[in-house]
């Protein structure tokens, strides 16, 4: 054993300041070699040491990771990863009592016994260490180092009551991820921090503890190795852990190496139990808090002096004993597990030639199993890396591409990314070895990038799965009690802190969806404390908002843009509807007052600019008697009512009446006594509206679309149609203006002796022939349907043409052959029907009664009455057209050749003659 310079045992507790005094040693010392316990704080060791003597003569070497400057001084490593024989001056390994751990014990022992400095060795670590190391290594002093500050018991306590800045520590993945869903969801979540994280995930969850972003870690015992997290109370989920074989009880000194975290320099720490963890018995407690354990009598060894003749020598090295009372032989560790495997294949033993190829074999043994898979599966690959360095001296590049591309994906969920991570690890180390690969710096590089994408994508799915930023950000303000700032966008989202908490609707919060109750309600207490200043502003500004910004929806909603901010509610009139406003409780009841009456203001403008003629109407002092009785029955009806419903009450108005009504802008016609200005899109929107509050309705009824002469008849609540301006008959309601231009139409027809319709009519209505039948029908006609040859015009000879009168066109028509030939009588037949035409014969019908049921303001007027042809407000006799030639001879020419422009007769009439036979009669 090397006995070269000052070997020092510093022993104690954690909260020590050993490592720190280590860097410190390092430092004074021209060139230092340190050995950590794990990868993660080998990284946190060398970057505390760049921040002192900068990048340039620090290196970094740990099993996946080789940062190896030019001018190295000082190298920061991983135990196993420590260069031997290098002659530095200064030489530490920490955790020094890991000697006895089961899997890595013997790599630690290894170092004590034959690791040293030119001037300077220390050995960090507990208490336990100091027999061992004065009976292995003589010539040791020793160091006693005191704890800065008390460590206490605090019992049991439930993760729901576990105080800020707490660690829990559970003892596998499952559990870990158990405990940080459940803080998450009570106490806005926390930070992840386990031994398999890579360095760079790992960071970034201890970033978001230390700078504050959550209160919680949640982690294995990874932690109690080094770590220093600022942690005031440690709390044990469980006191059993498997150890690779079994599970087993914790020792008191394991527990304490965890324990130990909590309490940073001179503050003091707390630890306990939470979960399902048993409350630690006196004894533990007391050796914890008082730091007295059982001192190690055993050390982990394995033989380093390796004999590479052939394999089987190799292995009876490695499983060589000793008789040292203080070391005891390791059990079989992963690469000498791996070592037998491959030894028993047939294909390994071919390629072993001599001792360089042993050689080779044992380092491809020693690559770890990161992945965790089995034993035969784990062989595998490294039969096929030994295979490729044997026979081509290096791993094939496009091969290691392959493996690399297979697994640089982001995508997936943690467990996914986790195993991305731990396969990536195989190949970083493999690309860390020297002579391995072909292009050692693009490797290294390739892989280190893919880990790091990993890193950042597993860190961004743990902060995703285990951190509410929202609940945590508010949370800890309001603790704080800091006033919060709340932010609203142009589309309404709300941002506390610069965190999405939801949206704000007009001026109620729409919180965005929580995990739990407990969560949602608090997240909902700190957004309206926020809020509560931004409901007054965006009430003030709602307040002046013009009414262009303000509408109505047909289901009694009111809109401020694209948010509903009330609705309206009975009054205590038709024209005098409420409204309720939709403000959340928090915002206020200032807040609430100023929206419900500007939405009051609204509404009462909104009717009295929609119905001003109705409204003129019913304050009109100058209307009395029977005028003043019927303007009330107007507004009653809402600007429209059916005249067989006030057909005694119209009788009895004389003409002064009626020419007073008639100033207001009323409209006596045959079917409905309305007001023309109330047929418009938006008061018939809003008479709708106000008749089924009024009504009481559970589903408010659409208003027709804007512009259409009918519309199809559905099932609709009586008084529909009425109120939409439409007037039912038959399969089809037709807009009561319309109706009432073709009832002027329908005067001019002999009803008695029958007609058929003409274009106007059926332009009026836009119907084709079958359905202007049907809305006939509906009105209390008879349609007759007929069948008869269509007349065809014959276009004539351009000049002939010319000095032809109406009369001879129409005889030329009738006389002009069809085809050079005489068709066969079949091919006769088969003309005549294709020439064929449908019309219909129209008689007044008052006793068919075709809508009988129908609601009194829905059935035609006069249906029933059997005195004749309904008429409007005006002379009797007047527009009569009795005489049936006339209409006979109109019916006769319907289909006939339209006369010339040039004549004064509508030339798209076909009963043109007999028209102005009409008019002459006049």
């Amino acid at each position: 054993m090397s006995q070269q310079g000052r070997v020092t045992a510093v022993l104690g507790p954690t909260n020590t300041g050993k490592t720190h005094y280590a860097i410190e040693r390092m430092l004074a010392h021209r060139t230092g070699v340190i050995g950590l316990p794990l990868r993660l704080l080998a990284r946190e060791v060398y970057d505390r040491i760049v921040a002192l003597r900068g990048p340039s003569v620090v290196a970094l070497v740990t099993g996946e990771e080789r940062i190896i400057p030019p001018r190295t001084q000082y190298w920061v490593c991983t135990v196993e990863a420590m260069p031997v024989g290098m002659g530095a001056d200064f030489l530490a390994v920490d955790e020094i009592q890991l000697c006895a751990d089961p899997e890595r014990g013997h790599v630690f022992t290894e170092r004590l016994l034959n690791a040293r400095g030119l001037h300077e060795t220390l050995f960090l670590g507990s208490d336990t260490m100091k027999g061992a190391i004065a009976a292995l290594v003589p010539r040791a002093q020793f160091m006693r180092r005191e704890r800065f500050s008390e460590l206490t018991y605090a019992g049991s306590k439930k993760i729901s009551r576990m105080p800020p800045r707490s660690a829990i520590v559970g003892f596998s993945v499952d559990n870990v991820y158990a405990i940080a869903e459940l803080i998450r969801r009570q106490k806005g979540g926390c930070a992840v921090v386990m031994g398999a994280l890579s360095p760079r995930t790992r960071n970034a969850q201890v970033a978001m503890y230390q700078n504050g972003e959550v209160d919680y870690l949640v982690a294995t015992d990874a932690i109690g190795m080094g770590l220093n997290l600022d942690i005031n109370h440690v709390a044990f989920s469980g006191l059993r852990k498997f150890d690779g074989r079994r599970m087993r009880e914790l020792a008191p000194n394991e527990l304490a190496q965890i324990a130990g975290r909590a309490g940073r320099h001179m503050r003091a720490g707390s630890f306990g139990v939470t979960g399902e963890a048993p409350p630690l018995d006196e004894g533990v407690v007391d050796a914890i808090t008082n730091h007295r354990f059982t001192p190690l009598k055993k050390l982990n060894w394995r033989n380093e002096r390796l004999e590479f003749g052939t394999v089987d020598r190799l292995i009876q090295s490695l499983e060589a004993g000793t008789d040292d009372e203080w070391l005891m032989r390791a059990r079989e560790a992963d690469d000498l597990r791996a070592l037998r495997h491959l030894a028993e294949s047939p294909d390994i033993r071919l390629r072993l030639s001599g001792a360089p190829d042993v050689r080779l074999l044992w380092d491809v043994c020693r690559i770890p199993d990161f992945r965790g898979i089995s034993a035969a599966e784990h062989a595998g690959l490294l039969e096929r890396i030994f295979g490729f360095l044997r026979d081509g001296g290096r791993v094939p590049d496009d091969w290691m591409a392959r493996q690399i591309k297979r697994i640089d994906r982001t995508d997936g969920d943690i467990d996914a990314l986790s195993k991305r991570l731990a396969y990536i690890r195989t190949w970083t180390y493999v690309a860390q070895r020297t002579g391995w690969v072909g292009d050692e710096s693009h490797w290294r590089d390739a892989t280190r990038a893919v880990e790091d994408r990993l890193s950042d994508a597993l860190h961004g799915a743990l902060t995703k799965r285990f951190v509410d930023r929202r609940t945590s950000v508010l949370l800890r303000r309001l603790k704080q009690k800091e006033g919060l700032v709340a932010d609203v966008n142009d589309k309404g989202e709300v941002t506390v802190e610069g965190e999405f908490v939801g949206r704000l609707e007009g001026f109620r919060f729409r919180q965005d969806a929580s995990n739990s109750p407990d969560e949602a309600k608090t997240l909902r207490q700190a957004s309206l404390t926020a809020l509560r200043p931004e409901f007054h502003l965006r009430a003030d500004r709602f307040y002046n908002a013009p009414d262009t910004e303000i509408d109505f929806t047909e289901q009694g909603g009111l809109m401020w843009g694209e948010h509903a901010v009330g609705k309206l509610i009975t009054g205590p009139e038709v024209l005098k509807p409420q409204v309720e406003a939709f403000v959340d409780d928090e915002a206020g009841s200032d807040v609430a007052e100023k929206v419900k009456r500007r939405l009051q203001h609204f509404i009462d403008r909104k009717v009295a600019t929609l119905f001003e003629p109705l409204l003129a109407i019913s304050r009109d002092e100058a209307l009395t008697g029977l005028a003043r009785g019927f303007a009330f029955r107007m507004v009653e009806g809402l600007g429209i009512l059916p005249r067989d419903q006030v057909a005694g009450e119209v009788k009895e108005l004389d003409q002064d009446a009626r020419g007073a009504l008639r100033k207001h802008g009323i409209r006596f016609g045959q079917f409905t006594i309305f007001m023309p200005l109330l047929l418009k899109p938006a008061p018939t929107r809003l008479r709708l509206l106000l008749w089924s509050l009024a009504n009481g309705l559970d589903e408010f009824p659409e208003s027709p679309p804007p512009g259409l002469v009918t519309i199809p008849v559905v099932d609709v609540p009586e008084g529909y149609y009425t109120l939409s301006g439409y007037r039912r008959a038959g399969q089809r309601a037709i807009r009561i203006d319309m109706l009432e231009r073709l009832a002027d139409l329908l005067r001019a027809q002999d009803s008695r002796g029958g007609f058929e319709a003409n274009p106007d009519m059926l332009s009026i209505t836009g119907m084709t022939l079958e359905q202007f039948a049907d809305l006939m029908q509906g009105l209390g006609y008879n349609a007759e349907k007929g069948e008869r040859a269509k007349v065809k015009a014959v276009v004539a000879d351009a000049a002939t043409d010319d000095q032809a009168s109406p009369a001879e066109a129409e005889v030329e028509a009738e006389a002009a052959p069809v085809a050079d030939e005489t068709p066969a009588d079949g091919a006769e037949a088969e003309a005549a029907e294709a020439e064929a035409e449908v019309f219909y014969t129209f008689t007044w019908a008052p006793r068919r009664q075709p809508n009988a049921g129908k609601p009194r303001g829905e059935r035609p007027q006069g249906q029933g009455q059997g005195r004749g042809k309904p008429r409007g407000d005006r002379p009797q006799g007047k527009g009569k057209g009795k005489g049936g030639k006339p209409q006979q001879q109109g019916a006769k020419s319907y289909q006939a050749r339209p006369p010339r422009k040039e004549k004064p007769i509508d030339p798209d009439n076909p009963f043109a003659a007999a028209l102005m036979g009409f008019r002459d009669k006049k």
